[in-house]
């Protein structure tokens, strides 16, 4: 394993680093822990910070009201029991309408996936996650 000392000095810091040095904060709402669990290894990995995460719309809409402020992105899943992610979507925007959301969806929801970018969504991810999109996705998000 190599030590982050020995990092060279044209080397990048980690996407999740501020440039001040601290970490983006992230919110996710997802009834999959799976994914929850998945998406946050991805974004740790990069030296995002989790927040908290939510298991449907509803908990993430009262996640965020409790943590508004030190939030800085919200993946948001579309299809969750209780609350959906587009009335979530909705409910969030209402609160902030600068708050950066980037949906979750399966594939063949394109029209939702539509319907959310109008609302307010910045971006969006399809499952299955791949790494590399989930990062470039959120990379491009935070510096909007």
């Amino acid at each position: 394993m190599i030590a982050k000392s020995s990092m060279g000095a044209d080397s990048k810091p980690p996407a999740g680093m501020k440039p001040d040095g601290t970490a983006y904060r992230v919110l996710i709402v997802d009834d999959s822990m799976f994914i929850a669990k998945q998406l946050g290894q991805i974004l740790t990995s990069e030296g995002f910070e989790v927040v908290d995460t939510a298991g449907d719309g509803a908990q993430g809409v009262e996640k965020f009201k409790a943590n508004q402020g030190k939030i800085d992105l919200i993946t948001m899943d579309i299809t969750m029991p209780v609350l959906d992610g587009v009335s979530a979507l909705e409910k969030i925007i209402q609160i902030d309408k600068n708050v950066k959301v980037i949906m979750v969806s399966a594939l063949g929801k394109e029209d939702v996936v539509k319907k959310c970018l109008l609302a307010g969504a910045k971006s969006y991810i399809v499952k299955p996650l791949d790494r590399a999109k989930v990062l470039e996705r959120v990379n491009t998000v935070i510096k909007m």
